[in-house]
């Protein structure tokens, strides 16, 4: 039995890379080698699949109980942890237009970096001084690397660094959801599975809304 949930835990784990890195480089295919011109709606596709999958772990194979939306309060900060994590996977598509995935990767190390400003901003935790200290050798290693890099890209490099810092602050909030009074029992699929569903709606508005020509287009959709 011991044995079985280390398999499991196992397979988990390398499936979660697999597919992280696989829908990575597809993304940057369709982006800049295929022509796809529009990231925005790319990231409508991409949370569909998440609510959907996600749904399909919670209703049907159970894997954590169904739970609901408790209280005002907690639909407007899942609604904001949605729109945070919208908008870094929007951020992120865009930028693979521009960079290649080595630059963006590298450019992505400095989450941590981010998360712990933001970790100090919104909660005043300071980490210890030495895991401050560690994180100089990286931010450093990406400057040098964003001068080195042929294939550097301006718009693409702002984008990136604004999904970097998304996807920290979404770190940051979510720890704050899930350890507030009163919803520390709250397991984080459900809650996520509901901020995709937000995510949803943010994209397909924006989407259409671009469309409509309510928006100003982004250089990669000129």
């Amino acid at each position: 039995m011991k044995n079985t949930s280390k398999l499991f835990t196992i397979g988990l784990v390398a499936s979660w890379y697999s597919t992280n890195i696989g829908v990575l480089l597809l993304n940057k295919y369709l982006l800049s080698n295929y022509g796809f011109k529009y990231p925005i709606f790319l990231t409508m596709c991409h949370m569909t699949a998440c609510s959907l999958l996600s749904y399909i772990a919670i209703a049907w194979m159970k894997m954590v109980p169904m739970q609901t939306i408790r209280s005002r309060v907690q639909f407007f900060k899942i609604s904001a942890l949605s729109l945070v994590f919208c908008v870094s996977v929007v951020f992120g598509n865009i930028s693979l237009r521009f960079l290649p995935v080595s630059f963006n990767q590298a450019v992505g190390a400095t989450t941590p970096f981010f998360t712990a400003i933001f970790a100090y901003l919104m909660t005043l935790k300071r980490e210890a001084w030495l895991t401050y200290l560690t994180l100089v050798p990286v931010v450093a290693g990406v400057i040098i690397a964003s001068g080195g890099e042929p294939s550097f890209h301006l718009f693409g490099f702002i984008m990136c660094i604004s999904a970097t810092a998304a996807r920290a602050l979404k770190s940051v909030l979510q720890g704050i959801l899930l350890s507030s009074e009163g919803e520390a029992e709250f397991h984080e699929p459900p809650p996520l599975h509901g901020a995709i569903s937000c995510c949803i709606s943010t994209s397909c508005n924006t989407y259409y809304g671009r469309k409509c020509g309510r928006y100003y287009p982004c250089p990669c959709q000129r």
